[in-house]
């Protein structure tokens, strides 16, 4: 019988976990490339045949996703496979009717074929939105476990930007791991929260590899998760934010409809800065998609390192860089910040961008004048930095999850630091739901 040739469409992400875990040794199928978007520079490399198995001595290329229907014609593909998230439901079956329309089947895949399972209790955050508020209750569900006296493990959703037989199975303890595994601005956001609180940070590319090894020190596993895509480990308990200043997009894209109807709870997230009909729309959606899922209200407070830098100042905001590109937000932290402590304006670094950093507000226009900290490598660091450095303001004012002082060395302007964390409002709490499942 002929193997079903496969195409596998993402991001350096899902797509290789799906691979992994479900096509690396079945023999029904052969998958003959992936395509790559969404990330600057990770197509043009290969899917080495250390990671791809004996079945694929030769390992897999990785084409730019613009090439899909050549690719389908030519590699005479019988199934794509759509593998990477937070776009919209339109934007899905838009890639569907390309592949329909070379020839080829177009399939998603769920928890049944990709879900691996664990011998320890896992509790997964998940959003409907990149923007949502993961890392942060991510944090406060470590933070909360850590008081209830358990060993907890954090496994991050995947970002091998890098070279791939160097990142199989990474464990991050300290910031010397970080500079170890060369980690790019988008990775160290993740993990450096979580190594300042002392809390041991998986990630990689083989995550059954990665999972047996976090087993061996952990009481309970975090999923810590990327974008608004679904856990990669099966939960025994789903934790899902959502965010009220793009409400109804809880319905819109994919996956994070799919999370929601998942959900064991669902924190909504940010209602201090939310108009309160946002918040009760937002509600009500999620009360007609999962009405058993538990509800928190939550809010992400602010706080600033010194806030009277910010008043009477031209400010040029730097916010979390996914947040503004596919998860098409506007504005963040920041620019709150920047306006309720005084700015006297808030500088448009769009004139000043250069190379990769150009290109990011060309692709995402509905960003305001602030700028992304898109970091993806070495270049782009520099690029970034450039274009800081060239843009005529007062003030850098930072609200990303890290301190970018630790890795943009050449700042000519004054930073400060803008943090924020997740505090749940009334009852119940996440402690409460935690409590009740493993107090």
């Amino acid at each position: 019988m002929p193997k079903d040739r496969v195409i596998i469409m993402g991001a350096a992400g899902r797509d290789f976990h799906n691979f992994n875990v479900y096509f690396r040794h079945n023999p029904l199928y052969e998958v003959v490339a992936f395509t790559a978007t969404q990330i600057p520079h990770i197509e043009g490399r290969l899917y080495p045949p250390e990671l791809a198995g004996p079945l694929y001595p030769q390992g897999i290329p990785i084409h730019p996703e613009s090439e899909l229907p050549k690719l389908i014609e030519e590699l005479g593909v019988d199934q794509v496979i759509f593998a990477y998230s937070d776009v919209s439901h339109e934007y899905v079956m838009h890639r569907a009717s390309l592949a329909l329309a070379a020839g080829a089947d177009f399939r998603l895949m769920g928890a049944k074929s990709t879900m691996l399972e664990s011998s320890r209790p896992v509790v997964a955050i998940c959003a409907v939105r990149t923007g949502s508020g993961k890392s942060q209750t991510s944090r406060r569900v470590c933070d909360i476990l850590k008081k209830m006296g358990k060993r907890v493990v954090v496994v991050r959703h995947p970002m091998p930007y890098g070279d791939l037989r160097k990142q199989v199975c990474q464990r991050f303890a300290t910031y010397e791991d970080l500079d170890r595994y060369e980690c790019t601005i988008e990775e160290r956001e993740d993990y450096e929260p979580h190594l300042d609180r002392g809390t041991v940070v998986y990630a990689g590319v083989d995550y059954e590899k990665i999972l047996r090894q976090a087993e061996r020190e952990a009481e309970v596993i975090v999923w810590d998760g990327g974008n608004n895509d679904l856990p990669f480990y099966r939960p025994d308990l789903h934790i899902v934010v959502a965010d009220p200043h793009r409400a109804g997009h809880e319905l819109r894209y994919h996956p994070g409809e799919a999370n929601l109807r998942l959900a064991d709870v669902v924190v909504i997230n940010k209602i201090d800065t939310a108009r309160p009909e946002d918040v009760e729309a937002l509600k009500r959606n999620i009360r007609a998609t999962n009405p058993q899922a538990t509800i928190i209200e939550a809010a992400s407070p602010i706080f600033v390192e010194d806030p009277g830098a910010i008043r009477g100042k031209r400010v040029l905001v730097v916010e979390d860089g996914p947040t503004l590109t596919h998860g098409e937000m506007s504005y963040g932290a920041g620019t709150v910040a920047a306006k309720r402590f005084g700015a006297a304006e808030l500088v448009d670094p769009r004139p000043y961008a250069v190379g990769s950093i150009a290109e990011a507000f060309e692709k995402y226009p509905q960003m305001g004048p602030l700028l992304p900290a898109v970091g993806y490598g070495k270049r782009q660091i520099e690029e970034l930095e450039e274009t800081i450095n060239a843009t005529p303001c007062d003030l850098v004012l930072v609200a990303t999850p890290i301190d970018l002082r630790r890795v943009l060395k050449h700042i000519e302007h004054p930073m400060d630091r803008v943090r924020y964390e997740l505090q749940e409002i009334g009852h119940p709490t996440l402690e409460d739901v935690l409590a009740e499942k493993f107090g």
